[in-house]
């Protein structure tokens, strides 16, 4: 059974380890490797056993509260059980009398104060509860998840997430403006992030479609050297040369077109940059 003193110890550091949890910064940041991700849920895992302990804690504290007032209940009974018994020696009934009368009174306030006891604690636990709920949903805002897109997988935040996606969905709306917005701020806000390669060629088609020439091949450019293995690589090359024919730079589409044929020639690209070699003789 916990003492006192151990229980008032637990209450007393409750308020200043929540305090600590909820003054975690909830800034994306954070979350830029998996070290910060394991120690959130670390930090979760340690608030929710500690819990348990306070809980098991209040558990043998009722048992033995219980136990007390059994005892007490057992001593009125005997008392009163001693009353009865010694009823015809009046010299000793009211001193008896007396006793029983202290004795259930004490137990009566036993059980008054274990009530109380246990309502506090009660509502102690309840505000516990409330604020490790809290906690729990603020993390779901900041926790990374895993996702599966073209090919491969990683961690996101969900904010990363949800950028990304609302930039490709304007894409697919032919919003090709808001896209290109929208993946030009996913970039800068999240520069890590296993969606960039994907991120950066889609924005270069929509800066194609906006007439965005330069832009549109610088992108590509940079997806090819970020990700020199991700599987749309010959499609920016091809992208890169239908930029150079729209800026009339004849010489350096062809050397591009030669190029993707050279380094990617069983792509569906290299099929299209045959091709076009081929009108360009």
């Amino acid at each position: 059974m916990c003492s006192p003193k151990s229980h008032w110890v637990a209450r007393a550091l409750l308020p200043a380890l929540l305090g600590s949890v909820l003054a975690f910064p909830a800034s994306g940041a954070l979350f830029e490797d998996d070290e910060a991700r394991r120690a959130i849920l670390e930090l979760r895992t340690e608030m929710r056993q500690r819990i348990e302990t306070l809980r098991r804690d209040e558990t043998s504290r009722r048992e033995a509260d219980q136990k007390a007032l059994d005892d007490v209940k057992r001593q009125a009974e005997e008392i009163a059980y001693l009353s009865r018994f010694v009823a015809q020696l009046k010299n000793q009934l009211e001193s008896i009398s007396g006793e029983a009368v202290k004795i259930r009174g004490q137990g009566e306030q036993l059980g008054l104060n274990m009530a109380d006891v246990q309502r506090r604690h009660a509502e102690q636990i309840k505000r516990l509860e409330d604020q490790v709920k809290r906690l729990e949903d603020r993390l779901k805002t900041v926790e990374p998840v895993k996702v599966s897109f073209e090919g491969s997988e990683f961690f996101v935040e969900p904010a990363e997430k949800g950028v990304f996606e609302a930039a490709l969905a304007s894409f697919r709306k032919s919003d090709f403006e808001t896209a290109q917005n929208t993946f030009n701020e996913f970039l800068l806000r999240f520069p890590r992030s296993g969606y960039s390669n994907s991120a950066l060629f889609w924005l270069g088609n929509a800066q194609f479609v906006l007439k965005n020439y330069t832009a549109a091949a610088q992108s590509f450019r940079k997806m090819i050297s970020l990700s020199p293995g991700y599987a749309r690589v010959p499609e920016a090359w091809l992208a890169i040369a239908n930029c150079q024919l729209e800026l009339k730079e004849m010489a350096q589409a062809r050397k591009t077109l030669e190029d993707l044929v050279a380094n990617f020639s069983q792509s569906e690209a290299a099929d299209i940059a045959r091709e076009r070699l081929s009108r360009m003789r």
